[in-house]
């Protein structure tokens, strides 16, 4: 691709690496396509919604004029898969924290997996993690969260358009999650604990959609840096 077509504007679908957070993947980007293709060191680029160091899966990278659509890709239902661990929590509500509290599980068998699901789908009122960036009073909630302080977080509209167990093995759940803009899947995890009198948190998540983008059509980093040393 020419230095033109990136800055007339390309969205690539990056298949994002475990650990890499969202930012990361975007500084690659952009460090390759200024030394690699020529493009002028200070060209646009961004990406259509974060995705944790802790999951992997589809990031939406806008250059050029495509950066304008960030807002409207960001906005389009998402699709996650990954694994509830059942019986116990962690402050983060994944695997950023070590486990805090334990709770029983003999009460829990398939049935009642299945028939919590369905409290979750549709309009739902959801919490966001404490361990997240989202700002209160101006400090975001993983600093408070860090610096040891309690403090009240309201809770939002969002939507789980489908809500799928693809595996039970307790006390590991899989899942397939269709949901809209700013859901939370680890709070989704921490309160499916919570629905069935117990504890869970989220050990593996991946994000599989946005809007009509698939991961399946994404690159990985590494790939896609070697198909430009090849040209």
């Amino acid at each position: 691709m020419t230095p033109e077509e990136y800055l007339n504007g390309q969205v690539l679908l990056i298949d994002k690496p475990l650990k890499w957070s969202s930012f990361q993947a975007v500084n690659k980007l952009k460090y390759l396509l200024i030394n690699k293709v020529g493009l002028p060191k200070k060209f646009k680029i961004g990406h259509a919604g974060t995705l944790d160091p802790l999951a992997s899966g589809l990031l939406l990278i806008c250059t050029g004029k495509f950066t304008k659509k960030i807002s409207e890709l960001q906005g389009q239902a998402k699709e996650y898969t990954g694994t509830f661990y059942i019986g116990a929590t962690t402050p983060s509500y994944d695997l950023e924290t070590e486990i805090d509290q334990t709770f029983p599980t003999d009460h829990i068998d398939e049935a009642l997996i299945h028939e919590t699901v369905k409290q979750f789908l549709g309009e739902i009122d959801q919490k966001p993690p404490i361990f997240s960036a989202i700002k209160k009073d101006g400090v975001r909630l993983y600093e408070h969260a860090r610096a040891g302080e309690s403090i009240e977080i309201e809770s939002r509209k969002t939507t789980i358009h489908e809500f799928e167990i693809t595996r039970i093995a307790l006390p590991e759940v899989d899942f397939r999650v269709v949901c809209s803009k700013g859901t939370y899947i680890r709070s989704l995890a921490y309160d499916f604990g919570k629905a069935m009198n117990s504890g869970s948190h989220l050990t593996v998540l991946r994000r599989t959609k946005i809007g009509d983008y698939d991961v399946k059509n994404a690159i990985d980093i590494t790939l896609f840096e070697e198909e430009l040393l090849k040209k």
